[in-house]
C-alpha cells in the first residue's frame, strides 16, 4: 500500500525522494490516484493528508545524491514500476 505523507522534516520522514524528469534513472515509476483505495501497491500513491494514516512518509529531497530513492511519475497506471 502507498498512502503517502509529505513530510516537512527530512529527520521525520522514512525516505528521501528526489523526483526526476528522466524516467531512464528512475528506480521507481509512480501514479497518483485520488482513491485511497486504488493505492495497493508501492508505485500507485495516495497523497494522504494525516500522517498516521499513511504507509509512508516521504521528504522530497532537491538534491538527488541526497535521495534515497529516484522517483519518475506517470500518467499511466499501467506503467508503474518500483518498490521502496
Amino acid at each position: 500500500m502507498a498512502k503517502i505523507y509529505i513530510e516537512d522534516n527530512k529527520h521525520r520522514a522514512d525516505i528521501k525522494v528526489h523526483k526526476t524528469d528522466n524516467k531512464h534513472r528512475a528506480d521507481m515509476h509512480y501514479y497518483v490516484t485520488d482513491n485511497k483505495h486504488r493505492a495497493k501497491d508501492d508505485a500507485t500513491w495516495y497523497f494522504e493528508d494525516n500522517k498516521h494514516r499513511a504507509d509512508k512518509k516521504i521528504y522530497w529531497e532537491s538534491n538527488k545524491n541526497r535521495a534515497d530513492i529516484l522517483v519518475y511519475e506517470t500518467s499511466n497506471k499501467h506503467r508503474t514500476k518500483g518498490s521502496f
